[in-house]
């Protein structure tokens, strides 16, 4: 009985360290949630559109054309549509991430 719980003690700490990955540095770009991935880098001015008619920002992680929420939308404003570079902590379980700096890609 102490073995199983111990386990399951040990795959449920697992789990929760791997909802919120440590901060880290992405590539992606800033599209909105209705287009999401589709753009990836030549509707930028598709992306205004949509962000200007009151869709949400989300962030496309290039390498692995994941979708994430933004936490904070306001930090990303400026760069609607670009490819950008991101420090950010990623929440896997909701698929959401908060931005801490950014800057366009080059």
């Amino acid at each position: 009985m102490k073995r199983t719980f111990a386990l399951a003690a040990a795959v449920l700490s697992l789990a929760s360290v791997s909802a919120f990955a440590a901060d880290g540095k992405l590539t992606g770009y800033i599209s909105d949630s209705m287009c999401a991935a589709k753009h990836m880098g030549t509707g930028a001015a598709c992306v205004k559109k949509c962000m200007d008619g009151g869709d949400s920002p989300v962030f496309v992680d290039s390498a692995s054309k994941t979708v994430y929420k933004i936490d904070n939308p306001d930090a990303v404003k400026a760069f609607w549509g670009a490819k950008v570079d991101v420090s950010a902590s990623t929440s896997d379980d909701k698929k959401s991430v908060h931005i801490s700096s950014i800057e366009e890609a080059k």
